[in-house]
């Protein structure tokens, strides 16, 4: 898939260091619990932590008690789904639309009207107030 930013591996390893890389461009999980925007409640919204482009507002952040920051819906336009197999699972994958980054899972599991949680990963994003 085609993204409006796109950049080398290399560029992309320079810019966003060994963990935030693994995380952002190779499909890999933090620790449960130890993401710094898990129990994170300000106002302001949450952008890539690789192109900078918004992607949820705080007002849809909600504690789900997973351990990973969990959102019930994403800034219309601003999330790409994928159809992911990998660990004997069938999940939804959730990428940046900008530059395809991955961000993390959404399952049909939520709280809330909606009945979605974005479960994303925090160092997926960048907090602006």
């Amino acid at each position: 898939m085609k993204y409006p930013i796109t950049k080398s591996e290399e560029q992309w390893k320079a810019e966003l260091g060994p963990e935030r890389y693994r995380i952002l461009r190779q499909k890999g999980t933090e620790f449960a619990h130890s993401g710094k925007y898990n129990l994170h409640f300000e106002k302001g919204t949450y952008c890539c932590g690789a192109c900078g482009e918004p992607l949820f507002e705080s007002s849809s952040k909600f504690n789900s008690h997973c351990g990973w920051p969990s959102f019930d819906e994403s800034i219309p336009g601003k999330v790409t789904y994928i159809k992911d197999t990998s660990h004997g699972m069938i999940r939804t994958e959730i990428l940046c639309a900008t530059c395809g980054s991955h961000l993390g899972h959404v399952f049909d599991d939520g709280p809330t009207e909606t009945g979605q949680r974005y479960c994303v990963n925090s160092l997926s994003v960048d907090f602006k107030k």
